[in-house]
């Protein structure tokens, strides 16, 4: 499918649910197209060439040629109609690496520090040291980061720089800057035993969903902790409870889930050593302008006839 020309660019109001959308209508004002914020008006939706969104509705398919989402996930999105109907689905992996890669690291440094259990000390005014042997310092142990895309890479080079052993795990296992040791997808239990921390960073597809279920957490060390920054999905949620209350592993870091917002009652709210951040870890005040940058770029390419960035569909 080609896309003859942007002349009218929307940005569904479902941004909000990342930054104002205002700021990203002012980001782009620059362009030659006219921009344009839309709600959940179908018609007005069909009179663009193209739409910038959070989320998905039904009547984006067959109103819009070209669809950019914010999220570098794009499982929200009916990939076989997309393709089915000519629609050019982008999304914006490549732009949180840096994010990520910090927020990540400041899991593991709050939970090797125990910096999490002094803030909860602190908001119930309690002067209390933890036992001698839980602190521990993160440079030296070792760190598997299952996916190796933007987001991996980001988590490894850190880690690397703070003097962690990092392994890897990646479809295709060629050498990876930081990283010691590559594994292939099948070599999954092989790649995260003895890791002090797991950081999960792969999409969800059909491939990945419930990737870390019963016997991969059985794999991994009672000292271990997950992390996940990838979708809530790729984990299968029940048994990560069950083996945090058995102890099978120390504990976790979780900024994605089966269900979002997190559910009241679901017991990883009270679990001392999980920490729960509200998907929140590739936050930051300039994300609407690294998202102008690839919406502008792609514009650019279909004025110039050129295959589009990010492509997914």
């Amino acid at each position: 499918m080609t896309i003859d020309d942007v002349q009218r660019l929307g940005i569904h109001e479902s941004v909000d649910a990342v930054f104002p959308p205002d700021r990203l209508e002012a980001a782009l004002s620059e362009l030659d197209a006219e921009v344009e914020l839309v709600g959940d008006d179908s018609d007005r939706v069909a009179a663009c060439d193209g739409l910038v969104t959070f989320a998905h509705r039904d009547y984006f398919v067959g109103a819009v040629e070209w669809i950019h989402t914010i999220q570098a996930g794009y499982d929200r999105f009916p990939l076989d109609t997309f393709d089915a109907e000519g629609i050019a689905l982008t999304n914006s992996t490549g732009i949180h690496g840096e994010s990520v890669g910090e927020t990540v690291t400041g899991y593991m440094l709050a939970l090797a520090r125990r910096l999490h259990a002094f803030i909860g000390n602190q908001r119930e005014r309690e002067w209390d040291r933890p036992e001698w042997d839980e602190a521990f310092t993160i440079a030296g142990e070792t760190l598997c980061v299952v996916g190796l895309g933007t987001l991996g890479r980001g988590i490894a080079e850190r880690a690397d720089a703070l003097g962690m052993a990092v392994s890897g795990v990646k479809r295709t296992p060629e050498p990876v800057p930081g990283v010691e040791h590559v594994y292939a997808n099948d070599e999954l239990r092989e790649a995260i035993d003895g890791a002090k921390f797991v950081a999960l960073t792969v999409p969800l597809t059909e491939e990945t969903r419930d990737l870390v279920g019963e016997a991969e957490l059985a794999a991994m060390a009672d000292d271990a902790y997950l992390i996940n920054v990838a979708r809530g999905g790729v984990v299968d949620q029940d048994a990560l409870v069950d083996a945090l209350e058995r102890g099978e592993i120390a504990g976790a870091a979780l900024d994605v889930f089966e269900d979002e917002p997190l559910p009241e009652d679901s017991p990883l709210w009270d679990m001392d050593d999980v920490i729960v951040t509200p998907h929140a870890a590739a936050a930051t005040r300039d994300y609407f302008r690294d998202i102008a940058e690839l919406v502008r770029e792609n514009v650019d390419r279909i004025g110039a006839g050129e295959e589009l960035h990010n492509r997914v569909v």
